[in-house]
């Protein structure tokens, strides 16, 4: 694989680039889990769409610049590499979009597509519920058919809704056969959070944000328009977007990339580093090299017609350990200065929730074992 840019790509990153330098904002943006961080982050995400930088491989009828995937792991360096704020669109762009696009009817994509992009519809998901965390088949909510009105009826609770408290949709899974197996009989929804009959209440977490939410559906009504991928087909569904989550699309190689420059350039400034947090640095350093190689060779396989598949748990199990390594080794060489970072700190707090969501990494060693490397049941 050749890894240097082709003369289109060195112009595209060479423009990326310049409009980042002159556009991202001087002072951090406030949490984007805090309501007016999200509010600020907001406003960002319109300036992205504005100048095209939204959502860059996406056609351009939907608002993207028909960029190529090659083109996007180049945009999402560079943005990261310029410290630009976190995408709190992110679960609409890189989790429900690519499902809209493999499932989505025709009117769906034209309809739906253009408000993520553009930031006026900002989703969350609705997964996780008290008595069904990662044993996501174990949901109870259920959607109930409302043939007089031509739609459907949803009832139940979701929790742990990231930014759900800011949000204006959820998409989720909810149960329209209660007697069919645990991973058949759900349907795959898309939740106006206006609706009547839905309650939002946000809590707060042990950092202090309060972007988290719980949902509550009390006979909420929703057309049959809201079904995305067909009904009782909702597992299949879901398992595209948890796919995207674990993949690249949520967590491209840029990010960490961008985390193990920090790494070093702390480790530099750094007086008497022990040789043990030496290594660590180093290694650190190579496992994010490892990633956005590894992530490479995937795209690589896309653009032949291989999709990874299974493979996504590979991405998640690396992305999720390296992100953990990476802080702890930072906080590490801080010491007591470490209560003192900000930046460093809240990102160890939340990189410690990566190994859980989007299924946890006893899940997706599993995963792995039976499906990626043929491994017999235990």
């Amino acid at each position: 694989m050749d890894l240097t840019d082709t003369p289109a790509e060195a112009e595209f990153r060479a423009e990326a680039r310049q409009w980042l330098r002159e556009n991202v904002p001087a002072t951090p943006l406030p949490s984007g889990d805090t309501r007016n961080g999200f509010a600020r982050h907001v406003e960002w995400e319109k300036q992205l769409f504005a100048a095209g930088w939204s959502a860059v491989s996406w056609p351009k009828r939907y608002g993207g610049r028909d960029a190529s995937l090659w083109q996007w792991l180049i945009f999402e360096e560079e943005y990261h590499a310029a410290g630009a704020p976190q995408r709190v669109t992110q679960n609409g762009i890189f989790l429900l979009a690519p499902t809209l696009f493999e499932f989505g009817t025709a009117a769906q994509q034209e309809t739906l597509l253009p408000r993520i992009a553009a930031a006026e519809d900002l989703w969350c998901q609705g997964w996780s519920e008290p008595e069904a965390g990662s044993d996501l088949a174990g949901i109870t909510s259920r959607a109930v058919r409302d043939e007089a009105a031509g739609g459907w009826r949803l009832t139940g609770q979701k929790t742990w809704t990231t930014r759900g408290a800011f949000c204006t949709h959820l998409f989720g899974l909810f149960r329209t056969d209660p007697d069919a197996g645990r991973h058949r009989g759900l349907t795959y929804f898309l939740v106006p959070l206006d609706a009547p009959g839905v309650t939002v209440r946000g809590f707060g977490r042990l950092d202090g944000d309060e972007g988290f939410a719980e949902v509550f559906c009390s006979d909420v009504f929703v057309p049959d328009d809201a079904v995305l991928g067909g009904v009782d087909q909702g597992w299949r569904v879901a398992m595209a977007t948890t796919g995207s989550e674990r993949g690249l699309t949520l967590r491209s190689p840029g990010r960490f990339l961008a985390s193990a420059g920090k790494l070093l350039a702390l480790a530099r400034s750094t007086p008497g580093v022990s040789p043990r947090d030496r290594e660590r640095v180093i290694r650190s350093w190579l496992a994010a090299r490892a990633y956005h190689l590894f992530t490479l060779s995937q795209v690589d396989d896309m653009l032949s017609g291989r999709p990874p598949g299974a493979r996504t748990s590979l991405n998640k199990l690396a992305w999720s350990e390296l992100d953990i390594e990476l802080h702890d080794t930072a906080l590490d060489l801080l010491g007591p200065a470490a209560e003192l970072d900000a930046e460093w700190t809240r990102g160890f707090l939340f990189s410690l929730s990566g190994p859980i969501y989007a299924g946890t990494n006893e899940i997706q060693r599993t995963i792995v074992a039976e499906r990626v490397l043929g491994l017999p049941r235990a």
